[in-house]
């Protein structure tokens, strides 16, 4: 594939969010002595699901959705907590969780070798995905990282990938591919930018959005088949 700069999403294609946020969100509501966590964790997940999706919208701001999805969640169970100070713990929490997917790291190693120019593309909170990437042992792999809340735009949204074709060195849109788990982010967002995308789905996930992947992968080995040909 005659391609050089590669625009890796992180969470649900290199890290396990999944797996990372089990953990954190066990460690925050432990001091609350929360009875049925589960329960709470289920509540959480659906409210930060909207919420994210509604930012990806443009109907909230970051920090609305940072500031207000625990609180909403506790709300759900008639509990009334500051939002803010649960925000900033559950980021501390989460920002040491490095799990990643088995064989993530070779992939890398693979890519780096045969001269590709690798570069992160998240959307997320930079303290969190910094740490993560850090912990994760991935950090080294990327010569930039390019986070939603540094940037002061989120993907799909054009103006993400403008600004990041503004900071890599000779970057060409015809060069560059966008490799991600999201439809709706890393899929639209290649679209809206024209460049090329990889859609990973692991889970055989039916595409009924408007989103049209360039190519579609199920595994590592797929993707490295794609790129070594």
């Amino acid at each position: 594939m005659d391609c050089k700069f590669l625009l890796f999403d992180l969470d649900h294609t290199l890290l396990g969010f999944d797996a990372a946020e089990e953990v954190a969100l066990q460690q925050l509501f432990e001091p609350y002595h929360v009875t049925n966590i589960a329960a709470y964790k289920v509540a959480y997940r659906r409210i930060n699901s909207q919420l994210w999706r509604d930012l990806e919208a443009g109907k909230i701001s970051k920090k609305e959705l940072v500031d207000t999805r625990f609180s909403r969640t506790f709300a759900q169970f008639n509990q009334f907590v500051d939002g803010q100070e649960l925000a900033q713990a559950y980021q501390q929490h989460l920002s040491q969780q490095g799990q990643i997917y088995q064989g993530a790291d070779q992939l890398q190693t693979s890519l780096v070798a045969r001269g590709y120019r690798l570069f992160a593309a998240t959307n997320g909170i930079a303290a969190i995905q910094k740490g993560r990437l850090q912990a994760s042992g991935l950090f080294s792999y990327f010569e930039q990282v390019f986070i939603s809340e540094e940037m002061g735009t989120a993907k799909p949204a054009l103006a993400f990938f403008e600004k990041i074709a503004e900071q890599i060195e000779d970057f060409q849109h015809e060069e560059a591919l966008m490799i991600g788990d999201s439809l709706t982010a890393d899929i639209q967002g290649g679209n809206n930018a024209g460049i090329d995308a990889v859609w990973y789905n692991p889970d055989n996930t039916v595409n009924d959005s408007k989103a049209k992947p360039t190519y579609v992968v199920e595994n590592y080995q797929e993707l490295l088949s794609l790129l070594l040909g």
